[in-house]
């Protein structure tokens, strides 16, 4: 009829492509925005879609939308660690292979020091962070983080409660395969070296060990709190080499303490393994190293450096996404410090 206005079809939108692809409208949002964390087979599901309804990205509009550095930052609580070495080498895998810069900070297990870090990196415009938080951190840190709409992943160690993404390990596994193993060999006092900090991993360790103790029903248990450095752990290891009825076996809250506890040990003229039973945990590649070498409890520092990058990416580039809670599994890995019991 003359004088009628032609209907105009509404422009397809981004959850329209969503809803003909089948998949949610985050995972539409990073095959739109050529992200690396979208499989091929989705990504070509999305791109059929887009093409069928006449979708079109509107690069300008996204461009005013999300103004980047490139940059992300990542605050670790301790360098001296290798095992956060090898963290931050499964980090900068994803990182650079997305075409981004890493800042990186160590805070020294100093709530106070992260949170300049925190405020300088946020001055220089990262675009996310990734932390492990440092020992005491209070959960207000992270608070205040997703105010600021920071994205924010947490690995290791969470103050988030489920606020933030979450990538950790699963510490059951290789704690129930240490204590298994030793229980199997015979030991019937074990003890536990933990560390004299105060943070989740800590706590998910030292319970993890109380319930392999009990499922294995070994009631005779010390467990000892030190500085987690080497020279505290010789200088245990050389006051057990001394004590009448110490344990037979130890396992150690990460392979810092493990390690020095072997020299110490060893420079008792004991050999681990033979006179005692010794456990790390982390399994740094030092542990191959010394003689005999250091059973441990593998965590996968690298999986868990890369599944934190790839959160991170997905939590830039969709903000809205659901968080998400990953826990890496960990296994004992049997070595020469292990042995039967002595009579």
């Amino acid at each position: 009829m003359m004088g009628e206005k032609p209907v105009r079809k509404p422009r397809p939108t981004l959850m329209d492509v969503a809803r003909k692809a089948g998949v949610s409208r985050a995972t539409a949002s990073l095959v739109v925005r050529k992200s690396p964390l979208v499989g091929a087979e989705t990504r070509a599901s999305v791109e059929a879609a887009m093409a069928e309804i006449g979708y079109v990205y509107n690069l300008g509009a996204a461009g005013m939308r999300a103004a980047r550095s490139r940059t992300i930052g990542v605050i670790i609580p301790n360098l001296s660690n290798p095992f956060f070495g090898v963290l931050l080498a499964g980090i900068d895998q994803v990182v650079d292979g997305a075409g981004l810069a890493t800042f990186i900070a160590h805070s020294s297990e100093s709530a106070g020091k992260q949170d300049g870090f925190v405020t300088r990196m946020r001055e220089h415009g990262v675009d996310g962070l990734i932390v492990c938080p440092a020992a005491g951190t209070a959960p207000r840190f992270i608070e205040r983080l997703t105010d600021w709409g920071m994205p924010v992943v947490e690995a290791l160690r969470t103050v988030g409660a489920g606020v933030v993404d979450y990538v950790g390990m699963d510490q059951s596994g290789g704690m129930e395969g240490a204590v298994a193993r030793l229980v199997d060999l015979g030991h019937s006092r074990i003890g536990f070296v933990t560390a004299n900090l105060n943070h989740s991993a800590h706590d998910e360790r030292l319970a993890a060990f109380r319930a392999a103790m009990a499922r294995h029903g070994v009631a005779s248990a010390i467990e000892i709190e030190i500085d987690p450095t080497h020279g505290e752990a010789m200088a245990l290891a050389r006051q057990m080499a001394g004590t009448q009825d110490a344990p037979t076996a130890w396992v150690c809250h990460n392979d810092v303490i493990g390690l020095g506890m072997h020299r110490g040990f060893s420079d008792c003229g004991l050999v681990p393994g033979r006179d005692m039973s010794l456990i790390g945990f982390d399994n740094v590649a030092e542990t191959d190293l010394v003689r005999p070498g250091l059973a441990s409890v593998a965590t996968e520092p690298v999986e868990i450096g890369v599944l934190a990058a790839q959160l991170l990416l997905r939590r830039i580039e969709t903000p809205e996404a659901e968080v998400e809670i990953r826990r890496v599994p960990s296994h004992f890995v049997e070595r020469g410090s292990v042995g039967a019991a002595r009579g």
